[in-house]
């Protein structure tokens, strides 16, 4: 599932008010809570501070806030955004400096929504996602096999040790460990050995694993 591995902000101006936008992970009711009455004190002079939240594995707790817009202009619509990119356990807070102009329901749906685009374009958003992490014992014989099996399966060398044997580390996902395994089997005649099959949560951001 897609989450906020770190948050971030986002900006943006319609008709001279000014929409800033504040991403952050959290996972549970509470931590979004206290999340968005931290927004609050620290824009505390702002016009309003409109809010949204998702938490669970499928979303199942969802709250929104207009905080004095009109119904259904703004934290519904963040709410949205949040859905509709699928993405779990996070909070924004859209905080709005009046710059004197009325958007109508309308522009007021269009700048919220877009303010949180904006948040989560400046937040690192992930996939998390079930796998394992295999530690695979070979001779220097099998470590070429090895790299090319994995190589072809989009997966990277976590690790590795060179010494009488080679011992490398990768990241799997849940639905390929099976197939891998069969598949390492075949290539080194059996030769191989798995010396460990740890159950993760892994993400790979810029190509580097991630593990919760």
């Amino acid at each position: 599932m897609k989450i906020v591995y770190k948050g971030g902000e986002g900006e943006l101006v319609e008709k001279k008010s000014r929409f800033i936008a504040t991403v952050a992970p959290v996972e549970s009711e509470e931590a979004a809570l206290e999340f968005i009455a931290a927004m609050k004190k620290k824009y505390w002079n702002a016009t309003h501070n409109c809010s949204a939240f998702v938490v669970g594995e499928r979303c199942e707790l969802q709250r929104c806030s207009d905080d004095g817009e009109p119904q259904g202009t703004a934290g519904r619509p963040m709410l949205d955004v949040l859905l509709g990119e699928e993405i779990h356990n996070a909070a924004v807070v859209v905080t709005r400096y009046f710059g004197g102009t009325l958007l109508g329901t309308g522009g007021l749906v269009r700048a919220y929504s877009k303010a949180v685009q904006e948040g989560l374009r400046g937040s690192i958003v992930v996939e998390k996602q079930a796998g394992a992490l295999l530690r695979i014992r070979t001779d220097y014989n099998g470590i070429g096999r090895l790299q090319y099996l994995l190589g072809q399966r989009g997966l990277t060398i976590t690790n590795s040790e060179y010494t009488d044997v080679v011992v490398i580390e990768t990241l799997v996902p849940e639905a390929q460990v099976a197939g891998l395994i069969t598949a390492v089997t075949e290539a080194t005649s059996g030769k191989a050995g798995f010396l460990a099959q740890e159950q993760v949560e892994f993400a790979i951001l810029d190509g580097a694993p991630l593990l919760f």
